[in-house]
């Protein structure tokens, strides 16, 4: 599964991600696909984050990133 979000916080190579459609979640740790370049991960930016198991959301990815 494949949910939208958006950037809050990154320390190479994790990430902290608000999910969107759920105002108070947010995923800390979050590891991030070592394709996309440091110069796009700014905070406040949208991000496609990869569920791999949909049960457990700890178990995901952040696999794009792209401005609005």
């Amino acid at each position: 599964m494949i949910r939208k979000g958006i950037l809050k916080a990154w320390a190479s190579p994790l990430s902290s991600v608000q999910i969107i459609g759920s105002l108070s979640v947010y995923l800390d740790s979050i590891p991030t696909s070592r394709a996309i370049p440091t110069a796009e991960m700014v905070v406040g930016r949208n991000v496609a984050v990869l569920f791999l198991d949909p049960s457990n959301f700890l178990d995901a990815v952040i696999i794009a990133v792209w401005t609005s």
